[in-house]
């Protein structure tokens, strides 16, 4: 291979990698604005909070089946038009969001966001994934992974300054332009080799096998090696992380009392450690894993489970110890997510010459809605259940204590008046 030819491959994916990292990024200005903005829609609009969650449903169920389900038309179409597209019917989608109240076109405007999004994770990992050599795979979807997190930090930055400045009416509009503007980018830059006539050395899972059919069926892709097994470890992942990006600035505020901003802001905590979690996992796997990628998802699985028990432990104990095992919670989670969410499955998708990556991308990120029926509520209940728990707990625990002063002082009394008698009798 001659070193022109391979300047070339070295410059398509950086161009693939850039305007792939920006347009995903610009997808979760249209995702974390609905945490920031809920207290505006309860307290001005006077939204339940099984209504809040519901608009948590309309957004991510749409989302996770329309992955599951259809994840091979990026296979099928092109990861280009397909991420293109999604992109510009999501910003369409919620360009108009703030303009009305009626709480059933907020649903609807929600789950065409949710629809249009859900290919574009797949169709990214595909387009990326198909410049990217065996070896690179690991470290450099885990620099493409700081996308979804530094897109959440800038997104909800952003969401804070424009509710506190302009009011929540117009959260969305600046972010839906961004995305509409970035799908016409994608439109135009973001090509795969096949489009350019070109090989990329090195890419060993493409070359070996036979198996050159544009689209496999859900079936055929729930029934190739590992991928049930990831799918179910996605979903643990992904309860977690959608409870806290949907529910964490509620629960510091009303729990914690946090101020509306602060608790905002806070909760860019586990997308700092995201990024940070995500850009490493590439040199952790293959420092002390082997490359393993599967062997270090699941250990770091387990650690970030540890450290969000602690931070529900010691949620009570200030802001510094609050923000490092949120920090650590997310380095550990997100590390995790972004293996299983595309290295791993576009490595199953690729081997022996399936053209199948954004249909396994797609499956092993949708499921976990499917395995759970109602993902959304499910996290929502938990992190609510808690919180009224913990509530109760609470009253409960001070109307014992006053119970017990109340029988202490009683008993008290019973003895200094048996005491007095006493005294009395013996004169």
């Amino acid at each position: 291979m001659n070193k022109d030819h391979t300047n070339t491959i070295r410059n398509r994916l950086l161009i693939s990698f850039i305007v792939a990292w920006i347009a995903y990024a610009l997808t979760y200005f249209l995702r974390k604005p609905l945490g920031i903005i809920k207290t505006d829609l309860e307290h001005e609009l006077h939204f339940s909070k099984f209504q809040l969650g519901l608009f948590d449903t309309a957004l991510l169920l749409p989302y996770a089946l329309i992955q599951t389900f259809f994840g091979s038309l990026g296979d099928k179409y092109g990861a280009r038009r397909t991420f293109g597209y999604g992109l510009i019917g999501s910003g369409i989608a919620m360009i108009t969001f703030g303009w009305w109240s009626d709480y059933r076109l907020f649903l609807l405007l929600l789950f065409f966001n949710g629809a249009f999004q859900s290919l574009c994770w797949a169709t990214a990992g595909k387009g990326l994934g198909a410049w990217v050599t065996d070896i690179q795979r690991n470290s450099v979807f885990g620099l493409f992974g700081t996308c979804p997190f530094a897109g959440g930090i800038i997104g909800t930055a952003l969401a804070v300054y424009i509710q506190g400045k302009d009011g929540w009416r117009l959260v969305h509009f600046q972010p839906s332009i961004y995305c509409i503007i970035a799908g016409f980018a994608v439109l135009i830059f973001f090509r795969e080799p096949s489009e350019l006539n070109m090989v990329v050395p090195g890419k060993e899972s493409a070359s070996k096998g036979t198996d050159l059919r544009t689209k496999m069926t859900i079936m055929e892709v729930y029934q190739l090696p590992m991928v049930k097994e990831i799918a179910a470890s996605i979903f643990c992942l992904k309860v977690v992380r959608y409870a806290i990006y949907l529910w964490l600035p509620l629960y510091l505020k009303q729990e914690l009392n946090y101020s509306k901003s602060d608790a905002g802001l806070f909760s860019t905590m586990f997308d700092i450690g995201g990024v940070a979690g995500s850009a490493t996992i590439g040199f952790v796997l293959k420092r002390f894993f082997n490359n393993e990628g599967c062997l270090g998802a699941g250990a770091e699985t387990l650690f970030s489970a540890v450290t969000l028990l602690l931070f529900l432990a010691f949620s009570q104990s200030g802001v510094m110890i609050n923000s490092v095992l949120m920090l650590l919670t997310g380095a550990l989670n997100c590390g995790a997510d972004i293996i299983l969410c595309s290295s791993v499955p576009i490595e199953i998708g690729e081997m022996d010459g399936r053209n199948a990556g954004s249909a396994v991308i797609g499956f092993v990120n949708g499921m976990y809605v499917i395995n759970n029926n109602h993902s959304p509520s499910f996290a929502r209940s938990l992190t609510y259940k808690y919180t009224v728990r913990k509530r109760e707990n609470q009253k409960e625990t001070r109307l014992l204590r006053k119970d017990k002063k109340r029988k202490e002082r009683k008993l008290f009394g019973m003895r200094q008046q048996n005491r007095t008698e006493h005294m009395t009798t013996e004169e």
